[in-house]
């Protein structure tokens, strides 16, 4: 019996989405000559930081300490030091984009503050690509209905389905950073999501009927 003939074809789709997260990074620092004052101010401003985004509990999904800076500044000449530096950076995720330009004033309007971001991203294992990667098999699928029937033949069964990788274009990076200056009560602070580009391939290998238009 003769081996049924089959056609291998790729599939690809590409769709934009919202994003679903939101992160930025505050930093807050101290500076002073007295290392015993500088650690206080550090510690003081680290706790007001905290208590700041105590007030996001629904918006902010987590928060996590990502570096901590502290170190003696040196005269050019010889060890004598001359200050000591000090700063607590926090890196947080916002799923609330109703009251993230808040909080990033707010955050941006406290002493020796800097806020940078934000970055926008789809959760980790969003179900996102779920849509995608069925409109790319769909696409497979009728390139392969294409073929056999410029061979007048027909799709007879799925053989096999190929992922060839699944993930997201690098979105560009729309970033802005604040230093603390005073002045942000009253001011609105207005942002737009960017979507995500999400895309999928796949290579899938079909079964056809005999073709009669050969030649």
């Amino acid at each position: 019996m003769a081996e049924q003939p089959t056609v291998v074809v790729r599939g690809e789709a590409l769709r934009e989405v919202p994003p679903e997260q939101a992160v930025f990074s505050v930093t807050v620092s101290a500076r002073d000559k007295d290392r015993e004052t500088t650690l206080a101010r550090l510690t003081e401003r680290a706790a007001g930081l905290r208590q700041a985004l105590d007030d996001y509990p629904e918006a902010i999904e987590r928060r996590e300490t990502s570096g901590i800076f502290v170190r003696p500044e040196l005269k050019r000449s010889g060890e004598r030091v001359s200050a000591y530096a000090g700063s607590v950076t926090t890196t947080v995720t916002v799923t609330d984009f109703t009251v993230l330009g808040e909080l990033l004033l707010r955050l941006a309007n406290r002493d020796q503050t800097t806020v940078a971001g934000p970055w926008w991203q789809l959760r980790p294992g969003s179900t996102a690509g779920a849509e995608v990667r069925r409109a790319a098999i769909a696409d497979a699928l009728s390139r392969a209905a294409e073929y056999a029937d410029a061979v007048g033949a027909q799709v007879d069964r799925l053989v096999e389905i190929a992922d060839e990788g699944t993930g997201r274009a690098q979105p560009m990076m729309r970033a802005m950073a604040f230093e603390s200056g005073g002045g942000a009560q009253g001011m609105e602070l207005e942002l737009d999501p960017q979507p995500q580009t999400v895309q999928a391939s796949v290579v899938v290998r079909v079964a056809v009927t005999e073709p009669t238009k050969l030649g």
